[in-house]
């Protein structure tokens, strides 16, 4: 379904970003993989970082800093000529102070890690995608961002800037060939919210693996006439 296709995922190792990777691996992608240190892809992909032959590439780059990103993009596209899907799965979750009492290095480290990075990317691989009249881009929003929750508001303030980041983006580039998406999903099915929450009910929490399917969805062009979508992952019961 992905042959000859280059997809960028950011956040690749972590348990959704490795979810993504396996399953444009498995469907015959050439992946870009990056995440913020070597160590961290390392642990996620073993032998694969150092392995040659296999064709994927695996970057460390600090995705809330422009100028890191312009060059890391700079240097993938001289290597691959484009990049075909860019999966901005990097991002992160924190329950915080009231709205009133929330510190400047609160606010700026989710806005950074969860809007400031597709920012980022995007600005180094669209302008390739607008040249090729083509390309996906799918972005990682939250069931949270509908609506305000106590002790969440700056959390669910990035993710709702994901979405409307998302819709602004899908209208600025459909023109261009470009789809634009984003999904909300529920709570996610990965060791580290089973151990932040063991006695929840984790059988309706939503598998990466399916995460990954919605996203490879919208990567395809089944998805060719969907644009500017919150594609809500909500959970399986």
């Amino acid at each position: 379904m992905f042959d000859g296709k280059v997809v960028m995922v950011t956040g690749a190792a972590g348990a959704l970003g490795q979810a993504t990777t396996q399953h444009f691996i498995d469907r015959g992608a050439r992946l870009v993989c990056l995440d913020y240190s070597d160590e961290l892809l390392a642990q996620a992909f073993g032998d694969a970082v150092s392995a040659s032959g296999s064709g994927h590439i695996y970057r460390a780059v600090d995705l809330t800093v422009r100028d890191n990103c312009a060059a890391c993009c700079k240097e993938i596209l001289a290597q691959v000529g484009q990049v075909d899907v860019l999966a901005n799965i990097a991002g992160g979750f924190m329950m915080g102070d009231p709205v009133h009492s929330t510190s400047d290095e609160t606010w700026d480290f989710l806005f950074n890690l969860n809007t400031r990075s597709i920012m980022n990317m995007s600005a180094g691989i669209v302008p390739g995608m607008i040249a090729a009249a083509s390309g996906k881009i799918i972005n990682v929003a939250a069931r949270a961002a509908t609506a305000g929750a106590a002790h969440m508001g700056v959390y669910t303030a990035t993710k709702a800037a994901v979405m409307r980041l998302t819709e602004s983006m899908a209208l600025e580039l459909r023109g261009n060939g470009i789809n634009v998406n984003c999904i909300l999903p529920g709570t996610i099915d990965t060791p580290r919210n089973r151990q932040g929450m063991p006695d929840a009910d984790h059988a309706s929490w939503v598998p990466t693996a399916d995460l990954a399917e919605v996203i490879g969805f919208l990567a395809s062009d089944a998805a060719r006439a969907v644009q500017g979508a919150g594609i809500a992952v909500d959970g399986l019961s």
